[in-house]
């Protein structure tokens, strides 16, 4: 594995181009405004006419471009937009007006890897993936840190594709904590089985049936939230700091035993097979080809999990409890009036 720092990336490459971030949401608000203050210059972001983000752009003092017009105005075009809308924007928006030699970038790979977008052989493709949410990567940078990135490079057109990916790294802040090399199949795969089996899909999971399992067994559901919910980031945050073992080092006696004997009857056997079968799931592109097809009737399903979710009993519980701890608010990730 290669990793490349800011003594790595020539900053004057991204300097040079005119640069485009398509879509202004967490993403898409870091991208663009960590590029300006690295000192490129010439930075826009392409939103449709009616987007509710054009107000928020404008108001960070960034220029706004229509999509057509940002794809013929750019050398680099960074694709920033959901991964069910980015197919659409590239067949009517960039495939024919996009400049020749030009540049289009992803810090995500799925829809090139999947071949949802075929890009036209005379472009650089590549991807520059930050291990973290947009808000990270802004609130990293403004306080002269950065978010570690991945760099991968899917067509080499100009031979200084992973020069520019490496710079425009950079410019994020991605050099001063590490720039990761790696493959559009590998950042994929391994993105979306980290985000349905453990991040997303198997902590929430985890952390609603052992809140109803509490709160059925008679306890209350305030105490339930304190030990299967708000006590979750004590505990990752100590990993994140300095692994497993530091956490195990940092808890008590008597929930390290239990960890080492309950767990494991938890996250089981089976667990793993259902865990081989969603990679399996992924690998085949069977998972994609599903998102894609609920995008494309409209996401009745998607839509209707989310209702439910945000309806469980468990996020009352949590608003509740959250207003009792002020602290928690004070220096929030997610401001929506900003991104």
């Amino acid at each position: 594995m290669r990793v490349y720092y800011d003594r790595d990336a020539d900053l004057n490459l991204i300097k040079s181009k005119k640069v485009v971030i398509l879509g202004y949401g967490s993403q898409g608000f870091a991208h663009a405004n960590n590029l300006k203050d690295s000192g490129v210059s010439e930075v826009a972001v392409g939103l449709r006419s009616d987007s509710n983000s054009v107000a928020k752009a404008e108001s960070a003092g960034l220029k706004v471009l229509s999509m057509d017009d940002a794809a013929k105005w750019a050398d680099v075009v960074m694709m920033l937009t959901p991964d069910e809308l980015q197919r659409d924007i590239w067949n009517i928006n960039l495939r024919e007006n996009m400049k020749q030699g030009a540049a289009l970038a992803f810090a995500h790979g799925l829809n090139v890897h999947y071949n949802l977008i075929e890009p036209r052989s005379d472009l650089d493709v590549f991807m520059v993936a930050p291990k973290g949410p947009g808000h990270t990567v802004r609130s990293e940078y403004e306080r002269g840190a950065g978010v570690p990135c991945l760099l991968a490079v899917a067509q080499d057109a100009s031979s200084n594709a992973s020069e520019i990916g490496l710079s425009y790294a950079a410019a994020i802040g991605g050099g001063r904590s590490g720039i990761i090399e790696t493959t559009f199949r590998e950042e994929v795969e391994t993105d979306l089985f980290g985000e349905q089996v453990v991040l997303c899909g198997g902590l929430t999971s985890l952390i609603t049936e052992a809140w109803e399992t509490l709160v059925e067994a008679g306890y209350a559901p305030e105490m339930a939230y304190f030990e299967t919910l708000h006590e979750v980031k004590l505990i990752v945050d100590l990993i994140y700091e300095g692994g497993i073992a530091n956490m195990r080092y940092s808890i008590s006696n008597t929930a390290e035993y239990g960890d080492y004997t309950r767990g494991s009857r938890i996250i089981d056997s089976r667990t793993k097979k259902r865990m081989r079968e969603i990679l399996s799931e992924i690998q085949s592109g069977q998972f994609v080809t599903e998102w894609m097809s609920e995008n494309g009737a409209g996401q009745p399903s998607f839509k209707a999990m989310r209702r439910r979710g945000a309806e469980h009993p468990i996020e009352a519980v949590g608003e509740k409890l959250r207003g009792m701890m002020p602290w928690i608010g004070e220096n929030r990730l997610v401001d929506k009036s900003k991104n």
